[in-house]
């Protein structure tokens, strides 16, 4: 067993839960979107891409738990069915990925993993890759990001959190009408 599986059940373990725990202390007190220096769960960056190298950025984001309802309609006629949830068809982690990636304009969201909850929180660590700087030019692992095909990620659904909730993990029988995606199916004359 390798050192980053190791870590990895480390942090499915009960000594990591209350490590976390006391960590949340100081966490709640930041702000929602901080940059930190080292990634919190370094199994998890690792393969998602990240790199301890110049151009690359970790920032851990804090995303308030909520049912999602509209506020309530105070004027006007109201529908039969009037409805308070709201329907957002996003997951908290892509909410995180878009508000970091509106905060730091000049860098693209590469990916983003869970970190932990309480009840009134969630935190998500988003790796973010400066494309203009020379170290990732440089890095032929990277540098596809620098393309402008890749602007905007976060909010195209091209992150792995964004291909998931437009339902592309899945592939062949049962996927036919995904691709490129169900808006543009529906529009497609049939």
């Amino acid at each position: 067993m390798g050192f980053y599986n190791r870590l990895g059940n480390f942090y499915n373990s009960e000594e990591a839960r209350k490590l976390f725990q006391e960590r949340l202390i100081s966490w709640r007190q930041e702000d929602s979107i901080q940059e930190i220096e080292f990634p919190t769960r370094l199994d998890r960056a690792r393969s998602l891409g990240y790199k301890a190298k110049q151009g690359i950025v970790i920032v851990r984001a804090r995303i308030r738990k909520s049912r999602r309802i509209r506020p309530t309609i105070r004027k006007g006629r109201r529908s039969k069915h009037r409805r308070r949830k709201k329907v957002v068809n996003k997951s908290y982690r892509i909410i995180a990925e878009e508000r970091v990636a509106r905060k730091y304009t000049n860098m693209e969201v590469l990916n983003s993993y869970y970190v932990f909850a309480d009840g009134k929180f969630k935190w998500f660590e988003v790796i973010l890759v400066d494309k203009n700087h020379p170290s990732i030019k440089a890095d032929k692992n990277l540098n596809w990001i620098t393309k402008t095909k890749h602007t905007r990620r976060a909010f195209r659904g091209l992150t792995a959190a964004g291909k998931k909730s437009r339902g592309l993990l899945n592939k062949g029988k049962g996927a036919e009408k995904i691709r490129p995606s169900l808006a543009a199916n529906q529009r497609r004359a049939h």
